[in-house]
């Protein structure tokens, strides 16, 4: 049977380029000199870790948790109010894999109540046997333990279960966790070093999808 895990935003759901929009004016407004570059790094980034992170480049222990919490008062509203939008031919490819008998999963950063109103909202949401939340496991990615957790809550084996990811550390997290892992890029392209652990880099989700059945 095919296994598939999947990263949501930026992945299943085009919604990383307002993260990181809310993001950048967060840090801005709160008068921390991060760019925008900068902040791509903190994408799907675990919270232990992106605290570290944060504390190094601007020396204050808080200031994650302090962007995070001010842009979650700019952005929440927005995302209550707009269309969830979907990636490029996302439905047709979830809709194909269920034909190919597929078990299917999200692991994502979010937390599981708003993931399940996002892919609710996009129309999505019933592709899914289970929904799981980095903020439920010992560390988020780029550590493997919320795909981890995916393979066992589907019982399967994680050497052969596909996971799909959009960025560098869910890429990370898959990887470590012994999955076949695709890159669908959405902001950023694979660097060196991602092109020598991903199995596959697809332009779309439907390119991956057909890989996925086709080497099962």
């Amino acid at each position: 049977m095919i296994t598939v895990v999947f990263d949501m935003d930026g992945t299943l759901l085009d919604t990383e380029r307002i993260y990181q929009k809310y993001w950048y004016q967060s840090a801005k407004e709160l008068g921390y000199d991060l760019t925008p570059e900068e902040l791509l790094e903190y994408r799907s980034l675990g919270k232990s870790f992106a605290v570290q992170k944060m504390l190094e480049r601007t020396g204050r222990a808080t200031a994650y948790v302090d962007i995070r919490e001010h842009r979650k008062q700019l952005m929440d509203p927005v995302m209550e109010e707009i269309e969830i939008p979907v990636k490029p031919r996302v439905k047709e490819a979830l809709a194909l894999l269920k034909e190919h008998g597929a078990r299917l999963a999200v692991a994502t950063a979010t937390i599981v109540p708003r993931t399940e109103d996002y892919l609710t909202r996009a129309g999505i949401r019933d592709y899914f046997d289970k929904l799981l939340s980095a903020k439920d496991v010992k560390e988020g990615k780029p550590a493997p333990y919320v795909y981890l957790d995916a393979c066992k809550e589907l019982r399967a084996d994680p050497k052969q279960t596909f996971a799909v990811e959009d960025a560098p550390n869910g890429v990370m997290a898959a990887v470590r966790a012994g999955c076949r892992t695709i890159m669908i890029p959405d902001i950023t392209e694979p660097d060196e070093e991602l092109k020598k652990i991903i199995e596959y880099r697809a332009g779309d989700m439907m390119e991956a999808a057909e890989y996925i059945i086709k080497e099962k």
